[in-house]
């Protein structure tokens, strides 16, 4: 893993606008999840549509997995922490996930996939972050790719985090995945007892974080377990500091607004409800490849 010698300087820390719980639900043929980011969130948190966190030890929960559905307008990205889940899409791509590793898929003008679990007991844990594309992109060629957690790119702090960077750039370590219109940034952060992580932020972008082990603080606000922290847009500040009283671990998660209309019926994200309308046709025709 490769080490960096200081942290980015932040002068003033972005603070805590809200904590969000989140909403127990389900999807695909049955696996239990939280959704953590809602579709009531979208706006605040352009160009981000959803976050899911599920985990489980118990296969009833997840077992059934994920059968053939379609997507268009936007690009999946899928972090397992824990388990093993195989893709199969209609664009002839297919791969494994496995502990560690990132699936990124762009939908784009239209893609049919399934996500099956390929063991029948253990921890399966993870996270699904859906992440819009631009008017100009929404009906682009679709594209996916994985990444073992080998190919992630890490690196530690002399402060004792440990982070991976799966989009965007981190203490001149550059991501997995970049995207121009979005510029999405995509951490997971490890922190020891008594440890603290510096990330700079670009002025305008929308960010927050979810707590997934232990507990944070954010400029003076606790974040605990399993709590979404949305990060205030304040004008004076440079980034945000992640500080750890105990083990904790956090994905921090910031992009570029697209401020464009968003307009979604389940598995479609487009700009107006006439390009659903013709998603739903071209689904229901077959053409939706």
């Amino acid at each position: 893993m490769k080490r960096v010698q200081t942290s980015e300087q932040v002068s003033r820390s972005r603070s805590v606008e809200r904590l969000i719980a989140g909403k127990a639900t389900s999807d695909g043929a049955g696996v239990k999840l939280t959704r953590v980011l809602t579709q009531g969130l979208q706006h605040r948190l352009d160009p981000f549509l959803m976050l899911d966190a599920f985990g489980s030890d118990k296969a009833d929960d997840y077992i059934a997995g994920f059968p053939d559905h379609p997507h268009r307008g936007f690009e999946t990205v899928t972090y397992m922490i824990a388990g093993r889940m195989r893709h199969r899409d209609s664009a002839g791509h297919e791969g494994l996930l496995e502990n560690g590793g990132v699936q990124w898929m762009t939908a784009g003008r239209g893609v049919i996939h399934s996500e099956l679990p390929e063991q029948q007991a253990g921890v399966m844990e993870g996270f699904q972050l859906w992440l819009n594309l631009p008017a100009r992109d929404k009906m682009c060629t679709p594209w996916y790719r994985d990444f073992a957690a080998g190919d992630l790119p890490r690196f530690a702090t002399d402060e004792g985090a440990e982070v991976t960077v799966i989009a965007g750039e981190s203490h001149g370590v550059a991501g997995a995945v970049t995207r121009e219109a979005t510029a999405p940034l995509y951490l997971d952060i490890h922190l020891p007892a008594g440890g603290r992580f510096a990330q700079t932020l670009q002025a305008g972008h929308n960010a927050f974080l979810y707590v997934y082990r232990g507990e944070v603080e954010v400029a003076g606000n606790a974040v605990p377990v399993q709590r979404m922290a949305i990060l205030s847009n304040d004008a004076d500040a440079d980034g945000v500091v992640i500080e750890s009283a105990r083990e904790s671990r956090v994905l921090l998660i910031a992009g570029q607004p697209l401020k464009e209309p968003v307009v979604q019926y389940g598995p479609f994200v487009m700009n107006s409800e006439q390009e659903v309308y013709q998603a739903l046709a071209d689904y229901r025709d077959g053409r939706l490849t």
